[in-house]
């Protein structure tokens, strides 16, 4: 694979917040990634940009560039990543470390790239040894609250989920469409509204608190016959004290008191999915709740695509499900490493994407390639709707090979 250029540069994102951009040009074409950036963010995630910011990163890019321009790459499989990997580690010791929305995206076009020389698709490309590519199934969120909503008063819990289990992925998405556009009738009902707006992720926002929000999700997967989840997350209303601070209804509860309202929760609704129900160091109070196989516990905030938090969650028994965000981390290698992880641990995987994105629909390819069991991209929205198109169409081209 011959590189022609590299072109870094700054987009923006669907928040309308800077983000990297990277354009390699082959022999074979040209080639585009974006990174997409958080606003809940972990505290053990990789940071996106280097100390000094996303314009010194930029600088940073300009400069890799330069050195890998004209330069030939013989990459035959997703492995071969590492000939970059080196490239970056070497150039990072020289000058500077970039940030992981840098790396990422650097990595993310070169597998583009490289896909279109060995005449494969993406997901087709990026297929682990001894991991066998599937089509997930969907996970949208439908409600907003937390720090993805702007305004107040608004549910404290950031994602009100929907979650479909098709045999099919585009009628598990047509499903939780019309399950989203049925929520939409039921809050501006509830609230009186004749408008109703979206919040980052392009879920309703409301100022339903927690209960009332669950009502509605849980009406309207009984009408369409899906499960429901939600993300609580704790950390982003946790405080030093040990206390979790419920702004809409104006009270804290000790950490006993909101694992059992975590509990009740999950009794009551039924809930097949709970991300994040515990500050992101109570490995413990995560493990107190894992015991059935029948719902996921998830890690997001408290495993933060890193191998050594999921290490820890192992060892503790903490999650039996977990989110990977490829830029949370930076390394592809080390996200294929978390990947055959979870496998071999039995923990289900869930792509998922970020609050701000882009048009970039990799991500798609990454959850097929990987064999993820899940996808979280949102419901609705152009960046949201690219990747649940993209996995429709490896869907519809791969069919009888994945039934084979």
């Amino acid at each position: 694979m011959f590189i022609k250029e590299v072109i870094p540069s700054i987009i923006k994102d669907s928040r309308e917040e800077n983000t990297i951009q990277i354009e390699i040009d082959t022999l074979k074409g040209k080639f585009i990634s974006s990174a997409p950036s958080g606003k809940s963010k972990g505290e053990y995630e990789a940071p996106a940009y280097s100390s000094r910011g996303i314009h010194w990163d930029l600088r940073l890019l300009k400069i890799f560039a330069e050195k890998i321009k004209n330069k030939n790459f013989f990459i035959e499989d997703f492995e071969g990543l590492g000939e970059l990997d080196n490239l970056i580690k070497n150039f990072e010791n020289q000058y500077e470390s970039l940030g992981a929305n840098s790396t990422y995206t650097l990595q993310t076009a070169f597998l583009k790239a490289a896909a279109k020389e060995n005449q494969k698709e993406l997901w087709e490309f990026v297929k682990l040894k001894k991991v066998k590519p599937k089509i997930p199934m969907p996970i949208g969120n439908c409600i907003g609250g937390g720090m993805h909503s702007h305004g107040l008063p608004k549910p404290d819990f950031q994602e009100f989920l929907l979650i479909s289990e098709e045999t099919s992925f585009a009628k598990a998405v047509t499903k939780n469409y019309h399950a989203y556009e049925s929520a939409k009738k039921l809050i501006k009902q509830k609230e009186k509204k004749l408008f109703l707006s979206v919040n980052d992720e392009h879920a309703w926002r409301t100022s339903l608190n927690n209960e009332d929000a669950l009502e509605i999700l849980n009406e309207v997967a009984d009408k369409f016959g899906l499960k429901i989840g939600l993300d609580i997350a704790a950390s982003t209303f946790f405080d030093s004290k040990g206390y979790y601070h419920y702004d809409n209804k104006r009270f804290a509860m000790d950490r006993e008191e909101h694992l059992n309202y975590m509990r009740n929760l999950i009794k009551k609704y039924d809930l097949f999915y709970i991300e994040d129900l515990m500050w992101d160091n109570d490995f413990s109070g995560f493990s107190e709740l894992n015991s059935s196989q029948k719902r996921l516990i998830v890690g997001d905030d408290l495993t933060a695509t890193n191998a050594e938090r999921l290490d820890m969650a192992v060892q503790g028994e903490s999650i039996n499900a977990m989110i990977i965000k490829p830029n949370q981390n930076g390394s592809l290698l080390e996200v294929a490493k978390i990947v055959k992880m979870c496998k071999e641990h039995k923990i289900k995987i869930i792509f998922s994407h970020r609050s701000g994105e882009t048009m970039d629909d990799a991500l798609a390819d990454y959850a097929v390639g990987f064999g993820a069991d899940y996808i979280k991209t949102g419901i609705a929205g152009k960046e949201r709707l690219v990747k649940l198109r993209r996995i429709i169409e490896i869907e519809k081209s791969t069919r009888w090979k994945f039934l084979s």
